[in-house]
């Protein structure tokens, strides 16, 4: 069974996540999860003066994602950093590029979640993530979500991401903070139900 992870990251902080949802897939037996990410939009210039550079260096291993390989997964999960609210850009055209999967219908039935970063703690990580999901949903998908089984996410003892609608991070307003244990475990139980869900349809 195939789970596909895609994701955008500039930073690390969601591909830190998407590594984690990947080892919540691959706990589920006969799930595989496929990491990629969407095609970047910024020229090397406006990243090197972004101070992104070096992460940029380490992402480029993971290949890019091809429509065709949404329509082969048999369950997708989607990682974005949060722009003003909303998915960023590089995502959004990548999404904006699936019209002819939708016209045949491809991604129906298949279930679908979403997980995000932020760089502050009320910085749009829901927004972000109901936002995006309305485009799973013209596709047809399922939602999958990270219930509240998952009781890290009803901590008050540290700052942490998290919600009903997806794993999240928060990035800090400089960038220096890197998903915390919490948060990665959120992602990983994501990966890890989702995984479970597409198992239970299969079968």
């Amino acid at each position: 069974m195939n789970v596909l992870v895609v994701f955008y990251s500039l930073y690390g902080h969601v591909s830190s996540l998407a590594q984690a949802v990947a080892e919540g897939v691959d706990q589920v037996p006969g799930a595989v999860a496929v990491l990629r990410r969407v095609p970047e939009t910024l020229t090397p210039e406006t990243i090197e003066k972004m101070g992104a550079a070096e992460a940029q260096r380490t992402l480029r291993v993971v290949p890019e994602c091809t429509l065709d390989e949404l329509a082969q997964a048999d369950a997708i999960l989607f990682g974005t950093p949060t722009r003003f609210g909303n998915m960023c850009g590089q995502m959004r055209q990548f999404l904006d590029a699936t019209g002819g999967l939708w016209a045949k219908g491809a991604l129906v039935g298949k279930p679908g979640g979403v997980f995000c970063s932020t760089g502050t703690q009320h910085g749009g990580q829901e927004t972000t993530l109901v936002s995006f999901i309305c485009t799973l949903m013209h596709h047809g998908m399922l939602i999958v979500g990270l219930p509240y089984s998952f009781s890290g996410q009803t901590r008050v003892d540290e700052i942490t991401g998290g919600s009903p609608y997806g794993a999240t991070t928060i990035a800090g307003p400089d960038g220096g903070r890197m998903p915390s244990e919490n948060e990665l475990d959120a992602a990983r139980f994501q990966g890890r139900h989702l995984a479970m869900i597409a198992a239970k349809l299969q079968g």
